[in-house]
């Protein structure tokens, strides 16, 4: 299998104009989640309006509010609460990625230093909370018990999968079944929050009449979440750092098992799989070239692009039973990008 992220210019062009016929479709809603998001951050501690500003104007495609939108959308919503909601779910990934830059004591993403190198881990924290409270006064104003109650239960599970994932850091005894309850949990959840809540919104305001569709976009994004997080993890033994905006082997130094390495403990030599546990036990990089090599060989990097592309194809599953419109197609269409990554 063909491992390199290289691609042709006429490839990432492709992916760029399709992304931006997609993000063109809710022209008018994004331009509003963008400018509704600076005016709910504000704050008269400095420091909190200060590296929420950071955090949030750090770049990014903001596929989870993006989902939102076309959820909503895809279900006949025409109200203005879509916008409101999308900003809400942009808190919260912004929460949690503040809190995932200092339990990883990351200093890198998306191509930017993390606000806990630039500002320390205290402050990081605190904002992430204050983006936290901010995202459930949100809820509060768009009076649905339904939509609140998905949004704090993914929230709350949220924080479980970061446990889950701190608890399992070095853990090489961590099954394929245990990682994807990690992956499900940590990433996919909010994915899955996005388009479920968007549907709900949709239904509440009486533009779709049928549950199962509330139902069939919720795994859209759940499925959508799995393969976004397989696809990443695929990256960090296949990819660069240009192309993922991180370091390539943070996994590796920070002793988290992902499903290539999984995999990897599962077909390889003695020897090979002494070096990986030992790498993982030591949270070290230092062998990264020759565990690139054996994750190549063995066909872990092979078996977690399948696992990648399953998953996509689950999520493109669900959207059939969606009526056809270009938002039920864009949605489509953010899978397939997602899953482009591959190269």
């Amino acid at each position: 299998m063909e491992t390199s992220t290289a691609r042709t210019t006429k490839e990432e062009s492709s992916d760029s104009s399709s992304l931006t016929q997609v993000y063109q479709l809710v022209a008018e809603e994004f331009a509003a989640v963008n400018h509704l998001i600076p005016r709910k951050l504000t704050s008269d501690v400095a420091m909190v309006a200060e590296i929420s500003q950071y955090i949030v104007e750090s770049g990014g495609k903001r596929l989870r509010p993006m989902m939102v939108l076309l959820s909503s959308q895809a279900l006949n919503y025409k109200g203005e609460q879509n916008v409101e909601l999308a900003a809400i779910i942009e808190f919260l990934h912004t929460a949690t990625l503040l809190h995932d830059d200092v339990v990883d004591r990351s200093g890198l993403r998306r191509g930017r230093v993390t606000a806990n190198e630039k500002w320390g881990n205290a402050p990081s924290v605190l904002v992430g909370d204050f983006l936290y409270s901010r995202a459930f006064q949100l809820m509060v104003e768009l009076a649905s018990l339904d939509i609140m109650g998905v949004l704090s239960g993914a929230t709350n599970t949220i924080a479980e999968g970061e446990v889950m994932q701190l608890a399992n850091v070095g853990n090489i005894e961590l099954s394929e079944a245990g990682y994807r309850e990690v992956i499900r949990c940590k990433t996919a959840l909010l994915f899955e929050a996005a388009t479920h809540t968007g549907a709900l919104l949709a239904f509440e305001a009486g533009a779709s009449k049928s549950r199962d569709h509330i139902e069939t976009l919720r795994k859209y994004g759940l499925h959508f979440g799995l393969a976004y997080q397989l696809v990443d993890d695929w990256l960090d033994y296949a990819g660069d750092t240009k192309a993922m905006g991180k370091n390539t082997g943070d996994d590796l130094a920070e002793g988290k098992l992902t499903l290539p390495l999984i995999q990897a403990l599962k077909t390889t030599t003695d020897a090979e799989q002494s070096l990986i546990k030992k790498a993982l036990q030591n949270k070290s990089s230092e062998h990264m070239p020759d565990i690139l090599a054996i994750v190549e060989k063995c066909g872990a990097l092979a078996y977690t692009h399948d696992a990648a592309i399953a998953e996509t194809n689950l999520a493109l599953e669900c959207l059939t039973l969606l009526p056809d419109t270009p938002y039920k197609n864009a949605l489509s269409t953010l899978a397939t990008l997602s899953l482009s990554r591959l190269g």
